[in-house]
């Protein structure tokens, strides 16, 4: 046998070995050859149950490879070896059939979400008692791919299961007719509806479901039972979810060990991202690093988890900033100064400790039962929490986000400085931000007690231009403090129309040169500049609003020299027909216009340019005053390849 293989003859010698009952040997020998399946059955033969499954699983056979995983359940410490070497393989389905074939539910579902089998470990996560994590996978893989029916399904049902019967509903209304999830959809979404109590509803889906032969799932009747406690990370009893995005998921939760209320906040996971483990790295050291510095105007954080990722921070009783400036709109100027004052000197600690917060908002800010301000979530932007997808709740992040962080640039303590700035000027005249247009009115426009002082100490804080900024949050505290600030609530002090921002610098804002297009200095870019009329501003707002991709960006409102002014999209108009995915694309845009109340009323090949990142749709001119919602969807519809044929079978 050694001359064969000596002699390279692999084959004859595994043979051979296999023949006088040497299997170890047979196994490797067969595994120098490549012979994947042979060698997994030797190892069978020799009791090597773990790399009997390897081999099989590296060959591509599935029949060996089942075989073996009946021998590998059968000992915990065989299993205990496999699902070791399958992972470190990066072989994370067949390690979740381990755990699953040894009744390992919570192993096996994290395993199946490494493996990208999202229904898969949402199952397992709901059979081992962790449907919150069940939900937030489910919810994150939605987030990457909305058509995915058969996600939606299992995350409609889940929601129901726990009760939340209003967004099982609506995600399970999305699943179309024409989807073959749609009848395992249907069950559910009548359970939904008869939970709601809305009858007609579900008795349409009810005679819509025996139509299409669709049976209530064991889910659904599991969802009439009460489910119990659920459990993160062996310690945390679930009391509620407080609040849930598609990057995270924030649960009120009883701390076993500590026995009292905690904040779970649980981030999407980062398995197949490419910079997942450095954001993860990052992610753990900002939170560590704040956690050591121990300010009093931190929330304390408790616990630091990355394999969730996620973060445990003692809970606040008294809610967050943007639901106190829902409730009462501006705030009496000390109170927004003490709310203010203190988020500065966390950060202060925060910048201390070589950490820039960066997503510094409303709804980071936090209030203890007393009332005391505290700033919370450092850390989170290095696993996406920030960059969402676009929406209504990206518009307002980025209204909060430093001009210098929303064109790629390093940020700086400066930037958070802006973010306190903005928040401040929300706190005094309960005007929300919007990141295309100047903050107004001014704050001594919503309080008598007021003036140009207090206006000229809140734009330095909440300037574009880092360099006119505050140097750091030491700097921003003494610049505050040094004016008196009424404890009064606000008063209007007449109208408050916007109108010029007489503090701020803007002599060198604007600039022109010879055959040149007008260059914002503040953002750096080339700017489109259109008269500002009473029509054009109400379109401007639509735009802003939208805040599309595919419509021309609105970057400010210029009343020195009444005019607006619009990004430059210097592509080239449309000279073709669009494919069915920039229709679609560009479709979305005209809803999204539509719903901020606004019409194009002048779509067509002109006022398409090609952006950087797909076809843009122009701003032009004012609306026709008879343009509606439906010309535009079909100015639109007859510049595509899918319009074209239906103009043509038409």
């Amino acid at each position: 046998m050694a001359q064969l293989v000596r002699e390279q003859r692999l084959l004859e010698a595994a043979q051979t070995a296999s023949a006088r009952g040497d299997f170890p040997d047979a196994s490797r020998i067969y595994e120098q050859a490549c012979e994947w399946s042979k060698a997994a059955v030797e190892a069978l033969h020799a009791g090597d149950g773990p790399r009997a499954l390897r081999l099989a699983v590296f060959g591509g056979d599935d029949g060996a490879a089942a075989l073996a995983l009946t021998f590998v359940a059968r000992d915990a410490a065989s299993a205990a070896a496999a699902t070791a070497q399958l992972t470190r393989a990066g072989r994370h389905a067949w390690a979740a059939r381990v755990f699953e074939e040894c009744d390992r539910p919570g192993e096996a579902a994290r395993a199946w979400e490494k493996a990208g089998e999202t229904r898969r470990a949402g199952d397992a996560f709901v059979r081992a008692g962790e449907s919150a994590e069940a939900a937030r996978v489910l919810q994150g893989a939605l987030d990457q791919d909305p058509n995915r029916w058969d996600l939606a399904v299992a995350f409609g049902t889940l929601l129901g299961r726990l009760g939340r019967w209003e967004a099982s509903a609506r995600v399970l209304q999305r699943v179309p007719a024409e989807a073959r999830e749609r009848a395992e959809a249907l069950p559910a979404l009548v359970e939904a509806f008869d939970a709601l109590d809305w009858s007609v509803a579900a008795a349409e889906a009810r005679v819509e479901a025996e139509a299409l032969g669709a049976k209530p799932s064991p889910a659904i009747a599991a969802s009439r039972a009460p489910a119990g406690p659920e459990s993160l990370f062996g310690r945390y009893t679930v009391l509620r979810e407080v609040a849930s995005s598609p990057r995270a998921r924030v649960l009120a939760c009883h701390d076993a060990v500590l026995g009292e209320t905690v904040a779970v906040k649980v981030f999407a996971a980062l398995e197949g991202a490419t910079e997942g483990p450095a954001a993860l790295a990052r992610f753990s050291t900002d939170v560590l690093a704040v956690r050591r510095a121990r300010h009093p105007a931190v929330v304390p954080i408790r616990e630091c988890i990355p394999q969730g990722p996620a973060t445990v921070q003692a809970w606040m009783a008294g809610g967050d900033l943007e639901g106190m400036l829902a409730r009462f709109g501006a705030l009496a100027p000390a109170r927004a100064i003490e709310i203010a004052c203190a988020v500065l000197s966390a950060l202060a600690a925060a910048h201390e400790a070589g950490v820039i917060h960066r997503a510094v908002k409303p709804t980071n800010v936090l209030f203890d039962a007393v009332g005391g301000a505290h700033l919370g979530d450092f850390g989170s932007v290095h696993l996406g929490d920030v960059a969402a997808t676009a929406s209504t709740g990206l518009l307002r992040t980025l209204a909060y986000m430093s001009p210098e962080q929303r064109q790629g640039r390093v940020p700086t303590e400066r930037s958070d400085v802006f973010s306190v700035g903005v928040m401040l000027h929300e706190m005094l005249t309960g005007a929300a931000p919007d990141p295309h247009l100047p903050l107004l009115p001014p704050p001594s426009r919503a309080h008598r007690g007021l003036d140009a002082r207090h206006d000229r100490v809140v734009a330095r804080l909440s300037a574009h231009d880092p360099a006119a900024r505050t140097a750091d949050t030491h700097e921003a505290i003494a610049a505050l403090a040094s004016l008196a600030w009424p404890a009064a609530g606000p008063r209007p002090a007449g109208p408050t129309t916007p109108g010029p921002i007489p503090w701020q610098d803007e002599a060198h804002r604007l600039r022109t040169a010879a055959g040149a297009l007008p260059f914002d200095a503040w953002i750096a870019r080339e700017i489109e500049p259109v008269p500002a009329t009473a029509g054009v501003l109400a379109r401007a707002r639509a735009f802003a609003q939208a805040a599309d991709p595919a419509l021309q960006g609105v970057w400010r409102v210029d009343d020195a020299s009444a005019t607006v002014w619009l990004e430059l999209v210097r592509g080239p108009a449309l000279d073709r027909d669009l494919s069915a995915a920039e229709h679609d694309a560009l479709a979305k845009a005209l809803a999204a216009l539509h719903a901020a109340g606004a019409v194009h009323g002048a779509i067509g090949r002109v006022h398409l340019a090609r952006g950087a990142h797909g076809w843009v749709l122009r701003f032009g001119g004012e609306a026709r005053p008879e343009a509606s919602a439906d010309d535009d969807r079909t100015a639109l519809a007859a510049l595509s390849e899918r319009g074209q044929r239906s103009s043509t079978i038409g």
